[in-house]
């Protein structure tokens, strides 16, 4: 499989999922545009990284993914898009009845209206190209729900749905549109999470980990971000060329349960 000669927008990929993604589909000889909001030399030292590493062309283009202007332009700005990855998202934790409200329009904003903006701006792209792939980078709470996390289920929970409106609506044409819904990914923010579970409930990693991080995911380890990468590639590959208005899990088992 070859994605030579395609660009691939990822949003929220300067770390975690986004740049295991985004560094999967260049290894497919996809270019790529890497986003968030940040704007750092080393945001831009991760584009360049990527573009020595597999003779791609790799850009930095920042953008705010709660304003959906700046959804838009990111698509405009980037002047292709053959493969729309929507991945950009954050959390807060609190019982509904305590949910900060500029929280909640946060995680709505990012997590959800985001992908209706750069869809809506990459549809005419991908029309015009004759091909098209949008993959949303939803969750395993895009299919089921836990306390305290009302807004990002919400979200989550939105993006699936719209993923199968989008793939109604391209059904007869070459593009598809599918949901990949990750349980815990091995990411740096997780990571950094591990040493306060650890402290908090007097616990090994080990055990933090199997009892606590990992408690709903029945396999007790982390997806990779190289794994999640491998989904999105195989989603632009002709062998996926009739997936479309699914959910892909890499959950270790979550949602069997």
């Amino acid at each position: 499989m070859s994605l030579s000669g395609k660009t691939a927008i990822v949003t929220g990929s300067n770390s975690g999922i986004g740049l295991g993604v985004a560094r999967a589909l260049a290894g497919q000889g996809a270019n790529v545009v890497i986003n968030s909001f940040t704007d750092s030399k080393e945001d831009h030292g991760i584009a360049e990284e990527i573009s020595k590493a597999f003779d791609v062309e790799a850009r930095y283009i920042q953008a705010d993914m709660s304003k959906g202007a700046d959804c838009r332009k990111l698509i405009e700005t980037a002047g292709a898009c053959d493969i729309l990855v929507n991945n950009a998202g954050i959390q807060h934790v609190a019982a509904i009845d305590e949910f900060p409200v500029d929280k909640w329009d946060a995680i709505i904003a990012i997590n959800m209206n985001s992908s209706f903006h750069t869809t809506a701006a990459a549809l005419p792209l991908m029309r015009a190209a004759g091909w098209g792939r949008v993959i949303n980078i939803a969750s395993a709470h895009g299919l089921t729900a836990s306390p305290y996390k009302s807004a990002y289920v919400t979200a989550k929970h939105g993006v699936v749905g719209m993923t199968k409106v989008v793939a109604l609506e391209t059904a007869e044409e070459a593009i598809t549109a599918n949901a990949i819904c990750p349980g815990y990914v091995h990411t740096p923010l997780v990571e950094a999470q591990i040493p306060d579970t650890m402290k908090k409930y007097n616990l090994s990693r080990e055990d933090a980990l199997r009892d606590v991080i990992l408690e709903r995911q029945p396999s007790k380890q982390f997806a990779t971000v190289e794994q999640i990468g491998g989904v999105a590639a195989f989603l632009c590959s002709p062998a996926a060329d009739q997936i479309t208005g699914t959910t892909i899990s890499v959950d270790g088992g979550w949602t069997a349960l």
